[in-house]
């Protein structure tokens, strides 16, 4: 009988990181050759990815941040309106600054 050991999703997993991650370092030796051919000197050609990695890498933290604060933003605008009487209290506003503003049946009344 013929047994075939099956890749796990992990496995998978695993090696496609690894491959992403190979092609990334393929390319930034390619970027250091490539500064170098320019004429930067070994060492400013390291310092000047280092400062794109970290600046690629502030601006992920940036984002972030800030679509952390938009989902906890999100999340307690959900609890509120679960926690709010039936109708809301943005609807009872509407229908008392819309009836003030009114008279009965749409007629504006005169100061």
């Amino acid at each position: 009988m013929k047994h075939t050991a099956r890749m796990t999703t992990a496995a998978r997993l695993g090696r496609w990181l690894g491959g992403v991650w190979g092609g990334c370092l393929r390319a930034e030796r390619r970027a250091h050759r490539w500064l170098m051919a320019q004429g930067l000197p070994a060492g400013g050609a390291t310092v000047l990815i280092w400062v794109v990695k970290l600046a690629t890498l502030g601006v992920l933290l940036y984002v972030t941040v800030w679509a952390a604060l938009l989902l906890v933003a999100l999340f307690v605008a959900a609890r509120m309106a679960e926690q709010a009487p039936q109708g809301g209290i943005f609807l009872l506003r509407l229908r008392t600054s819309h009836s003030t503003r009114r008279g009965v049946h749409g007629i504006t009344p005169k100061h």
